[in-house]
């Protein structure tokens, strides 16, 4: 079994991948997560916004951002005004503050969109990770590494995984979708 032990390690990481992707994905309510990601360009390269400032969520509906060195501010606010998260900062003095608008039935309808598009390249890396594993398990078949009962249970026991994390996935992606969906 120790084939498809080898690349556990790449079907966690098609996960953990969604869940990082989701966590981006505005839901109506402030949550640091939505602007942590965001490269900023200060000092001469592009860092994550996290390493630059201080990100709150002050209430349910506005996230405030407090950079460590004022002179950053704005490469900060345009940062966040050129990245696809679709809010406006509002500056003031050496804080940013971003207010999460009301969502509409159709910024729910693409959010739901994009949600899908994003569970559907997790299925595809799954997908080829599995894809990876059974020409590896034909390839030892043939070099006599295995018997053809190995090969079948192998296999069998690949698909069962790969059906394991597809189910993973597809949780993951409807649950956001409620989040999004809920009003």
């Amino acid at each position: 079994m120790s084939v498809i032990d080898d690349h556990s390690a790449e079907f966690q990481q098609a996960i953990d991948h969604l869940k990082k992707e989701l966590s981006s994905i505005r839901t109506g309510r402030a949550h640091t997560a939505l602007v942590e990601g965001l490269q900023v360009e200060a000092y001469g390269t592009a860092q994550e916004l996290k390493n630059l400032a201080s990100i709150t969520v002050s209430d349910p509906r506005t996230l405030r951002i407090e950079p460590w060195d004022a002179s950053i501010v704005s490469a900060i606010e345009k940062a966040i005004q050129e990245s696809d998260i679709g809010i406006n900062p509002a500056v003031d003095g050496k804080v940013i503050r971003l207010a999460m608008p009301q969502m509409t039935e159709e910024t729910r309808k693409e959010l739901i969109k994009s949600i899908g598009r994003k569970v559907e390249e997790a299925r595809i890396a799954v997908r080829n990770v599995r894809d990876q594993v059974k020409k590896e398990i034909e390839r030892m078949e043939k070099a006599k590494e295995l018997t053809e009962d190995d090969r079948f249970e192998l296999v069998e026991s690949l698909d069962k995984r790969v059906a394991d994390v597809n189910k993973t996935i597809e949780t993951l992606g409807k649950e956001k979708e409620q989040q999004v969906s809920t009003v």
